[in-house]
């Protein structure tokens, strides 16, 4: 895991290539009025903008490049219904009666992403085929057990799976067991992006594209988000901006920016592969991604391409040595692999947080933001939609899965950005141990 240059163009996606065209969305020009004005075409502010349209708001959302540009259209398209390491007892210990509601929004976030999907007959490559997650050592089941019991104890649709069981569903014997949720599955990340934005337009929001938002500001009691070409004026905001917070205007929300460090996460795509192979690899189609720190996962898609990925230290050359390293990784888990190429390597941030716990905000009367997805966006981010879009229409904040919190930006935060890939060879120490 390392930082690109700022600013720097990603590399082309698999997801660009293979995708439709997303909906034309011209920049904002002039000024413009709206009930609520959403920073950010990711899937939390897409979902909101059509959860909004919904209950009859005028909605006006900015992005700065186009819908799905960022995390939401780059990375792997796992749908994982728990989040990286906080569990459902953690969360009611932190945030008390929120905490709980937030709970089972996780518990839910995959099945309400899947039928988001199908109310809008979104074209994602959808596929609600479950995500398992393997313990890669006899020590790492102890992770695999208490989600179990606790996300059981909430009627989360999962099960505890032997090495056996493991080793049928995936068609590789180095686990030692896991555990799988039923309501998990993948998405084409980018086609899901698009699909919101065509559904929420649809709906009748506005989106602008290559409009990035350069300041906010409370004024005379409205919420003013000012853009290049114009500015916006809404009762209403949400800053959904994650990892990309502070890549287009630094000054735009600093502290929140400063909260959260993106880390450049590595996705690939094989060329596609034949019937036989994918019989004897995931013959399921679920999602896996293990307890590795320095992660597996891997997943097929709907051209049959297995979608995998890494992490890196060192940035250099880093396409060429993911290829090799990779590729040796997946014939060690799948031995009936063989040799495989990759027809793509491309990157894109996900913003990670220091107890790999989500940060929701309220920015002032009627203001929210949230950051923090720590690998786990894909199916929370969609799901939050449905309550920001109930917040910022009135709803009685008691009664919402929203466990606010202060702002809290990391102190040296550019050193810690710096220093955060450093963090993967502790992560590979960790994974050669018995640590849970």
């Amino acid at each position: 895991m390392q930082q690109p240059t700022r600013n720097a163009a990603p590399p082309p996606s698999y997801w660009r290539d293979v995708t439709a065209p997303g909906p034309d969305c011209p920049p904002l020009a002039g000024d413009v009025v709206a009930d609520v004005a959403i920073v950010g075409a990711g899937f939390t502010g897409l979902s909101t903008a059509l959860h909004l349209r919904e209950r009859g708001a005028r909605v006006v959302v900015v992005e700065a490049v186009e819908p799905g540009h960022g995390a939401s259209g780059r990375n792997n398209g796992q749908v994982i219904p728990t989040l990286t390491r906080l569990e459902p007892d953690d969360l009611v210990a932190r945030y008390g009666a929120a905490g709980d509601r937030f709970a089972d929004l996780v518990r839910d976030c995959a099945a309400l992403l899947f039928d988001l999907t199908r109310r809008h007959a979104i074209a994602a490559e959808a596929e609600q085929t479950g995500w398992i997650q393997p313990a890669h050592s006899p020590g790492r089941l102890k992770i695999s057990e208490k989600r179990v019991r606790q996300w059981g104890a909430r009627g989360a649709p999962v099960e505890l799976l032997s090495r056996d069981d493991v080793a049928r569903m995936t068609g590789s014997p180095i686990w030692s067991g896991g555990f799988w949720n039923r309501s998990g599955g993948h998405v084409n990340p980018l086609a899901l992006a698009r699909g919101l934005a065509c559904a929420a337009l649809a709906a009748g929001a506005a989106i602008h594209s290559r409009t990035p938002a350069m300041r906010i500001a409370r004024e005379a009691g409205k919420w003013r988000v000012e853009t290049p070409g114009g500015a916006l004026r809404a009762d209403g905001l949400l800053l959904a901006t994650n990892a990309y917070s502070s890549e287009f205007a630094s000054a735009l929300a600093p502290d929140i920016a400063r909260e959260v460090v993106p880390v450049l996460s590595w996705q690939m795509a094989t060329t596609p592969l034949g019937d036989n192979v994918r019989r004897a690899i995931l013959p399921g189609r679920q999602a896996v991604s293990d307890t590795h720190g320095d992660l597996y996962f891997m997943r097929w898609d709907a051209r049959g391409a297995l979608i995998s990925g890494g992490a890196l230290v060192v940035p250099a050359n880093g396409a060429a040595r993911l290829r090799a390293r990779i590729g040796a990784r997946l014939r060690r888990v799948f031995p009936q692999l063989g040799d495989v190429e990759f027809s793509h390597v491309w990157n894109g941030y996900i913003g990670m947080t220091d107890d790999y716990g989500p940060r929701l905000h309220r920015l002032g009367p009627n203001g929210y933001a949230w950051v923090g997805c720590n690998g786990r966006g894909v199916g929370l981010a969609a799901a939050l939609g449905r309550e920001f879009a109930a917040a910022l229409s009135g709803e009685d904040e008691s009664r919402l899965a929203l466990p606010f919190s202060a702002v809290r930006p990391l102190p040296l935060h550019g050193l810690v950005r710096r220093v955060a890939p450093l963090m993967l060879l502790d992560y590979r120490r960790r994974d050669a141990r018995e640590i849970a």
